[in-house]
């Protein structure tokens, strides 16, 4: 096949084809909602990194923007026969025009009838979060530490934050009484095992369980260690769901399939990050991303086989899920199904009901 220009330095090649086409054609349902991504204009950054900034963290190296169409248009190379739907959201940083991004948000989702979420600004009033999940296709919020504030000189600044400094009390009581939808990506270098991170998220699910929370990323669970130390405390509560993005361990997708179930599993890509071509290798508590481009975090090569093996990450992402649903007795089309849409179809529907009525 042709080879297509992905976004970025990334292509799609025959190698990714041929990867869709042994383990995904015949296993993925047919319409698919992928319920964690962001998308952004140029314009919308106000705020260069330094190469300084970017070389502290890879995903600042490789996360540059991407325009709704863009990815709309990759749909029929990325997911071949299928029918994509998506619950899209802006960039969490306040080097973001972040109002402009969130009007984008709305003219997206409307355009090609998706959903989505308003980056959260900590410090609006309950008026002005209103007004924001009002806008037509909007479901609810993306908080994040990152929005708390700014520090040109450590992306780690608000990493130990308590919840409800970036989700406050006073949005979570305007989300729940409008039955809203919040992903929730989860602070703390112990990730989603951390107390306090336990302890915040059922005060939220007892005081305002009119909220749809999803954890994103399943609490940054990346290690069979975290996951086991995040995902057990919590897994007594349906009414607490989980999005896939950025998991490409199978170890994590299982401890979550077997604590779960299949019915609190949303999929989602954290495109346009997972368009990188490599893999990731888990050692202990910590992982190591392998690619086949000169990026700065990138010191330890792989040899030219292996790297000609590579295939997007967004595949072993969704692969791991297929290996996990083959260890778990999910491995049929009902499971599959809800994890890959039909969860997500059910919040989103349960989300506009209420907002409709």
């Amino acid at each position: 096949m042709e080879t297509k220009k992905i976004y970025f330095v990334w292509d799609y090649t025959q190698r990714d084809r041929d990867f869709w086409n042994e383990h995904f054609e015949n296993w993925l349902p047919k319409e698919i909602i992928d319920a964690h991504l962001h998308i952004a204009k140029p314009e919308h950054r106000i705020r260069t990194q330094t190469e300084e900034m970017r070389h502290q963290y890879w995903v600042s190296e490789v996360n540059e923007l991407i325009t709704g169409e863009e990815l709309y248009n990759s749909d029929e190379f990325i997911f071949p026969g299928r029918k994509i739907k998506r619950v899209a959201f802006g960039t969490p940083t306040l080097d973001m025009d972040y109002d402009a991004n969130n009007d984008y948000i709305e003219e997206v989702a409307q355009k090609y009838q998706w959903n989505g979420l308003v980056v959260l600004v900590p410090g609006w009033s309950q008026e002005r979060v209103l007004k924001e999940i009002s806008r037509p296709n909007i479901l609810g919020v993306k908080p994040y530490y990152s929005m708390i504030g700014r520090d040109d000189s450590t992306r780690d600044r608000y990493l130990e934050a308590s919840i409800f400094e970036f989700l406050p009390h006073s949005t979570l009581e305007v989300l729940n009484d409008r039955h809203a939808w919040v992903t929730l990506h989860v602070p703390k270098a112990d990730r989603l095992g951390h107390p306090d991170n336990i302890r915040e998220i059922k005060e939220i699910r007892r005081r305002y369980p009119d909220i749809t929370l999803v954890i994103a990323h399943i609490g940054r669970c990346y290690s069979k260690e975290h996951a086991t130390e995040g995902i057990l405390p919590l897994a007594d509560d349906p009414g607490l769901y989980f999005d896939s993005s950025a998991v490409l361990n199978p170890e994590s997708h299982t401890i979550a399939l077997k604590a779960l179930g299949p019915y609190r599993l949303l999929y989602g890509s954290d495109n346009p990050i997972f368009f990188m071509r490599g893999r990731r290798q888990i050692h202990g508590r910590k992982y190591v991303n392998r690619t086949n481009y000169p990026f700065f975090f990138n010191k330890e090569r792989e040899s030219a086989e292996i790297e000609a093996q590579y295939t997007l990450m967004m595949y072993e992402d969704i692969l791991s899920v297929k290996k996990a649903c083959q260890a778990t007795d999910n491995d049929n089309p009902e499971a599959i199904r809800a994890i890959f849409h039909d969860n997500a179809e059910r919040l989103i529907n349960r989300v506009l009901s209420y907002k409709n009525r």
